[in-house]
């Protein structure tokens, strides 16, 4: 079966090919990446020149543990990007019965569908179908919808009575982290987090999966040794200890979400969903303003399977944030 490749952000090649008379620089806003990266440690030439030790690696586990509040540090497994938990997670498990809550990051239904699992959509955590698998992105992608931290327990047990697994995506939990499951880790969880998101360095791929240790023992194995490298682990567990860094980055990333929002608002006369890094909006002249922020030079996220939706990141400069303000002034007028 050949699988159709999801459309994802970050893809100015695209822009251009769409709008090719549009003013360079481009302004990208089809990601939830924070635009404001972690300032780059300078890193050991060791770190280039030599395989990354089981010490090493096992320090940038420990660091991810206290960044999420993870209780036992064996149960954090670090992998090139949570991308590559999502394409691995099915194949360690026998055909089974796949829920996912949606709609939500397609990467998921497709992943699951792809190793030969059955694949149901569903759009309430109480529709069971009977699952052994139920994957809920929380804060879910694009629309911001959080289930609590005790909906999330509930789930678990029950999946866990029947041996089945509940995979939670919180790819961007670090700045929305009020229902985080991670400290209260059930038994037949696993929960996904992404590193590149919250620190602006996509290009590190860095991710972790968080499970009990049995659980996380097969996900180790199946990952293998030297999968994470050298200069990610660098960055990984120098950014991963830096609180003070964090803290002020989400204070400064929400202040830019309500801007966006006071923006979005005037414009299209709708209120914005999502989270911090990202805001989505619903609304008949989503197509419109698409298009238009194209001809100016601005990159949005765009849902060709409802056109009336439009996803926004967020300006990472004061000339980003006059280019977008004006693109809006357009619009308005």
């Amino acid at each position: 079966m050949v699988e159709t490749q999801i459309p994802h952000g970050g893809n100015l090649e695209e822009a251009r090919r769409l709008f090719p008379d549009a003013p360079e620089p481009w302004v990208d806003l089809s990601t939830g990446i924070n635009p404001i990266a972690y300032p780059m440690p300078a890193l050991p030439a060791s770190s280039f020149e030599r395989l990354p030790t089981p010490d090493a690696h096992a320090d940038l586990e420990a660091a991810a543990a206290e960044a999420y509040g993870a209780t036992d540090a064996a149960g954090v497994v670090a992998a090139p990007g949570t991308q590559i938990l999502i394409s691995l997670l099915p194949h360690l498990r026998p055909r089974s019965k796949v829920a996912v809550l949606g709609p939500t990051y397609a990467e998921h239904a497709q992943a699951w569908r792809g190793a030969g699992h059955e694949v149901v959509e569903i759009f309430s955590p109480d529709d069971d179908h009977e699952t052994d698998v139920l994957v809920i992105v929380n804060p879910n992608n694009p629309d911001g919808r959080i289930l609590q931290r005790r909906t999330l327990v509930d789930l678990a047990s029950r999946l866990h009575r029947r041996g089945g697994w509940l995979v939670v995506d919180e790819a961007f939990a670090d700045f929305d982290s009020g229902e985080t499951i991670v400290p209260s880790l059930p038994n037949g969880i696993i929960v996904l987090r992404s590193f590149g998101k919250t620190y602006g360095l996509a290009g590190i791929r860095l991710g972790f999966a968080i499970a009990q240790p049995a659980i996380a023992g097969l996900v180790r194995a199946a990952l293998g040794p030297w999968v994470v490298a050298g200069p990610a682990i660098e960055v990984g567990r120098m950014a991963l200890r830096d609180g003070q860094w964090r803290v002020a980055a989400a204070e400064a990333r929400a202040r830019d979400a309500v801007r966006l929002d006071k923006l979005l608002r005037h414009v299209v006369g709708a209120a914005s969903m999502g989270t911090i890094l990202y805001r989505l909006i619903e609304s008949p002249a989503a197509a419109d303003l698409f298009t238009h922020l194209g001809k100016c030079g601005i990159w949005t996220r765009r849902f060709r399977e409802d056109p009336n939706r439009l996803r926004l990141g967020l300006p990472g400069s004061d000339e980003a944030w006059l280019r977008l303000e004006a693109a809006f002034a357009d619009f308005a007028d």
